[in-house]
């Protein structure tokens, strides 16, 4: 595991300018393997005392305040990506991440609709789209909040875990209360549309939903569809931060030892 130099040099001094002197000597081990660093750091402290220290813990640092930010960081970016696609419809019909959450059961609506009418199933992605739009100032704030929450237990879980770790914990934390929170907007902005009297309509004289649905329903509900899409844009917002998470993590998390 390699530390960094500059790192603890300016985390040491940034956090005690006045009261401490540094002295900071560095040995390097070569194996065959890799190179190990080992910092040992005196500090000299006002009454002369010294105390010699070992940073021996990547996980230890990034249980610090410093490391806490640094996670917290990367995580707000991700959502802030997330978001700036979800403002944006062009965007988000272009964004494979979110098409790829689409639920099984949609998808096989979708997959139906497209053999008696094409242009529908885009009308639906598009209302989809729009609607997405309208849920961003209410997921913004609960992802925010769940992320400031981070503490040193789920920090350990990051360091430790595969690359997606931190993006896994999030939506561990938030993802039914995201989609009960957005669930009443899509279904206002869907039923606005008028999409899923449209769906009905198309599909109309055969058995295909009632198939799919079961119980001899031959008849999407509005419910049914919002709660559908609702999964779609929490699930493909938790893809986009992931994926933000995993282009990034070596150079955001490296000081930490991800």
């Amino acid at each position: 595991m390699l530390i960094y130099y500059k790192f603890f040099n300016f985390l040491l001094i940034k956090n005690n300018p006045s009261k401490f002197g540094v002295q900071l000597g560095i040995s390097t081990i070569k194996s065959n393997q890799m190179k190990k660093y080992i910092i040992a750091a005196a500090f000299v402290i006002g009454t002369g005392a010294v105390i010699n220290t070992t940073m021996h813990s990547c996980t230890t640092l990034a249980t610090t305040d410093l490391g806490l930010s640094i996670i917290k960081k990367f995580l707000l970016n991700g959502i802030d990506k997330g978001m700036g696609i979800y403002s944006n419809k062009d965007a988000f019909l272009q964004n494979n991440l979110v098409d790829k959450a689409l639920p099984k059961q949609l998808r096989e609506i979708n997959t139906m609709l497209e053999k008696v009418s094409p242009s529908l199933v885009a009308k639906e992605r598009e209302y989809i789209a729009q609607a997405a739009s309208y849920t961003v100032n209410i997921s913004k704030p609960i992802l925010q909040n769940a992320v400031n929450s981070l503490n040193a237990q789920d920090v350990t879980r990051i360091i430790q875990g595969e690359k997606g770790t931190a993006t896994k914990i999030l939506k561990e934390k938030t993802s039914q209360q995201l989609i009960a929170a957005i669930a009443p907007k899509v279904d206002e902005q869907l039923n606005q549309y008028g999409i899923v009297k449209t769906i009905n309509t198309a599909l109309s004289g055969s058995n295909l939903l009632g198939n799919l649905l079961g119980g001899g329903n031959n008849n999407l509900n509005a419910g049914g569809l919002s709660q559908m899409a609702s999964e779609q844009l929490v699930n493909g917002l938790f893809n986009i931060i992931e994926d933000y998470e995993i282009q990034n993590s070596k150079s955001l998390l490296g000081p930490l030892g991800k």
